[in-house]
């Protein structure tokens, strides 16, 4: 991975020292929208939003924008969505690349995005702008586009920071989480982009973090984000987020967005003179403004950006290729062959097509591929047929009937279908959430006459968000998962269908067979303000795994048109012992050249402590091969991400023992296995009576000087093997607290022990400072 390291810009604390305190206020607040306020030798950033292409207003003037459907073309790349399931963190550099050319030409400092939120339900409406359920998958792809982006001299803006993973009441609820699936969850996409991929700014979320907006919340914006991680860049607000303009600062939130006509710049300049704001905040705020918009605006003197439309849909549409998921294809139904007959595109979606999400991140495409001309092109001398078999929403709705009937008489007409479906955009967007999983009831209803028609049937599926394609998924032998492809999908589509494109997309999120099989059902979307993540860190297939329940297409799934063999996994320690490298060799045994993504989970020590998912990606890497060919696939893992993170000792910790590592093609389907035994990270708790006999035993330093001062008692006494020889007596005893038993009569050791047991694993334990549960 290529690390970027930001030193501070030029002239950027002395710009700020120059500023009067009401110039310093107005730097912490835009001038408009989408621009930052200028102030003595401190330029305004230009910001737009752009996850997956820039939505652009016709006229910048001070950079208002308000209508959402008003920005001018720019090219729309697919959006997280399909990008998660290309598992090609490359392509997603290469994305973040040609969205900060077109930035540049079109004067445009920053880009809001990605966002890399996790997708904990399925029913969120903002989905489609987020990656995956998986942080790993999150941080390489999110990482790689922050890195484009900025590479090319445009800032990134990593969001939505943090737990901002519904639509539901999303100004004001309370994501209510444990520390334990915050940080290794929720956190740690954002951990290893901040330290790997350095973003100049954080975008803080709307929703509170247990009780506390994100905007005014000192522990993530200040302890963790700064003082954990060294992000050294500014941290901006969401649009409209803050409510308490003076807490916010104080809490290392540096900017307002959109700014405010001046009214809470002239609350903080107030709280200052009063001493409510003490003035060092502000102007550690004002430096790193400072230093943001001169290395925001710092390319602005290396002369104008040409920018190649056609190359960046030439890119849209090649990236699109790479995101389709094949998920189901018996008989080997696809690709369809040139001379395959009558081919029926059925499905309004073929011919109005779904290609991005609605909301902020929706952007006016420089041209747009219609999936049903670019299948009549593809075909090659096939004949190929329309009908429409419903109607979008807004549509007239008379005549729905007549739609189906056309539709199943051509299916039954023709030799093979493909039938579009998927969601309309009315039914997921920013701003509010699904209620369901569920394709609309007519298109349900359109499939099963058509595949009554004509059992050939492909189903093109086109959303944002998983959709349930339980039980009727049984009934058909050929499904593609297109997801929202960008302005290029259409050609992809049809590339894919007739197979002069192999698939190789993985899900990056895990289809169920039923919206209540979700780990977050019973919790989502919460209630009077509040959301518990009580499903843990046992999110997406972590979940699913951990309850054995079966599920209609697993993380990591999605076929090719050729098959791959594994041989021969290897785990070797690296020199430094601070990771693990895998080799595993893939060999392409069938037909036609193809892709392979080969994904490496792990799964820890049996008995271990803490619950743990029953599998987790540790990395993953692609292979393109020939017919025949073979190649090794080598993935390192850091040791530290084997850790899980201990809330007692406020640290992540690496458990000592026997860790699995598999070579896989999807969480379910693991091709190879190796053990490994590594040894466990000590532990910094200081023991004392109120620890249970258990955790006395187990710790590294306490259980040695126990189960001593243990035989010492007994020999004293002329004892036998006591209590802890007898497996059910010990396990009686095990959540019983030491200095509960020391005051047994009979017990071997007694309360002035227990103090000298304490006293020593003080003196004795390793691993850092030592910590006892009061620090906590």
């Amino acid at each position: 991975m290529t690390h970027q390291h930001h030193s501070s810009a030029p002239g950027a604390p002395a710009a700020a020292d120059e500023l009067s305190l009401v110039q310093k206020a107005s730097l912490t607040s835009g001038a408009g929208d989408f621009v930052t306020r200028a102030a003595g030798a401190v330029p305004a950033v230009s910001l737009s939003d752009g996850p997956h292409g820039l939505r652009l207003p016709k006229e910048r003037g001070d950079g208002g924008q308000v209508d959402l459907h008003s920005a001018a073309p720019a090219t729309c790349f697919p959006p997280a969505v399909a990008l998660g399931s290309s598992w090609d963190p490359q392509l997603a550099g290469r994305v973040g690349a040609a969205i900060a050319a077109e930035a540049r030409a079109h004067g445009v400092h920053v880009v809001l995005g990605p966002g890399i939120n996790i997708k904990r339900s399925p029913l969120c409406g903002r989905n489609f702008e987020y990656f995956s359920e998986d942080p790993l998958v999150t941080a390489e792809l999110g990482g790689a586009m922050v890195r484009g982006l900025q590479e090319a001299g445009v800032g990134a803006a990593l969001k939505h920071y943090a737990a901002n993973n519904q639509e539901t009441d999303r100004m004001r609820v309370s994501a209510d989480i444990d520390e334990r699936p915050l940080r290794e969850i929720y956190l740690r996409a954002f951990e290893r982009i901040v330290r790997r991929d350095r973003p100049w700014s954080v975008m803080a979320a709307y929703n509170a973090l247990n009780g506390v907006p994100l905007s005014e919340n000192h522990r993530l914006l200040t302890d963790i984000l700064r003082t954990e991680w060294g992000f050294d860049g500014v941290v901006m607000s969401d649009w409209g987020a803050v409510r308490d303009r003076v807490a916010a600062l104080r809490a290392g939130l540096d900017l307002q967005m959109p700014g405010t006509g001046g009214r809470t710049d002239a609350e903080v300049v107030a709280a200052v003179e009063s001493g409510e704001l003490d003035a060092e905040a502000l102007d550690r705020s004002a430096v790193r403004l400072a230093r943001f918009a001169h290395r925001a605006t710092a390319a602005e003197g290396t002369g104008a950006v040409e920018v190649s439309y056609e190359a960046h849909h030439e890119l849209a549409r090649a990236a699109a290729e790479r995101c389709i998921v094949l998920l189901k294809n018996d008989g080997g139904l696809l690709p369809l062959a040139p001379d395959s007959g009558t081919v029926a595109v059925i499905g309004e979606m073929a011919r109005t097509p779904r290609f991005q999400g609605a909301g902020s991140s929706q952007v006016t495409p420089t041209q747009l591929d219609v999936p049903l001309n670019c299948l009549r092109e593809a075909a090659d001398g096939t004949d190929v047929t329309f009908a429409a078999g419903y109607a979008m929403p807004g549509v007239d709705a008379e005549g729905v009937e007549d739609l189906v009937g056309e539709a199943e008489r051509l299916a039954a007409r023709s030799d093979t279908v493909l039938l579009f479906l998927g969601l309309p955009a009315q039914d997921e967007s920013e701003g509010f959430d699904r209620d369901h999983i569920d394709l609309p009831e007519a298109q349900v209803h359109l499939l099963e006459r058509v595949v009554a028609a004509n059992p050939r049937t492909v189903v093109v599926l086109s959303n944002g968000g998983v959709v349930r394609t339980a039980p009727w998924h049984e009934r058909v032998p050929a499904l593609v998962e297109g997801w929202l492809l960008g302005q290029g999908g259409g050609a992809a589509l049809a590339c894919v269908l007739f197979g002069s494109v192999n698939p190789s997309g993985r899900l990056a999120e895990t289809i169920p067979l039923r919206l209540e099989d979700s780990p977050s059902h019973l919790s989502f979307p919460g209630e009077e303000g509040h959301v518990r993540y009580g499903e843990g860190v046992f999110v997406g297939y972590r979940g699913y795994d951990a309850r054995r329940s079966e599920v209609a297409f697993p993380f990591g799934h999605g076929l090719s048109y050729t098959t791959f063999t594994y041989s021969g996994l290897t785990v070797l320690p690296g020199t430094d012992g601070s990771r693990l490298d895998l080799r595993v060799r893939v060999t392409n045994t069938g037909q036609r050249a193809g892709r392979e993504v080969v994904q490496i989970y792990s799964r820890g020590p049996a008995g271990s402590r803490v619950a743990r998912p029953e599998r987790e990606l540790r990395g993953f890497a692609s292979v393109e091969l020939a017919p025949g060919e073979e190649a090794e696939v080598r993935v390192s893992v850091d040791r530290s991400d084997l850790a899980h993170y201990s809330e007692r000792e406020a640290k992540w910790r690496v458990e000592g023992g026997v860790h699995h590592f598999e070579a896989a093609a999807s969480s379910r389907d693991i091709r190879l296995t190796v053990p490994v035994t590594l040894d466990g990270d000590p532990s910094r708790i200081l023991l004392t009576g109120r620890h249970t006999l258990a955790e006395w035993l187990e710790h590294p330093v306490g259980g040695p000087l126990l189960g001593d001062a243990f035989a010492r008692g007994r020999a004293a006494t002329g004892g036998s093997g006591g209590a802890l020889a007898d497996p059910v007596m010990r396990r009686f005893l095990a959540g019983i607290p030491l200095d509960v038993i020391a005051d047994f009569p009979q017990s071997s050791v007694g309360p002035e022990d227990v103090i000298t047991l304490s006293a020593k694993v003080a003196a004795e334990a390793a691993g850092g400072e030592p910590r006892t549960d009061d620090d906590e």
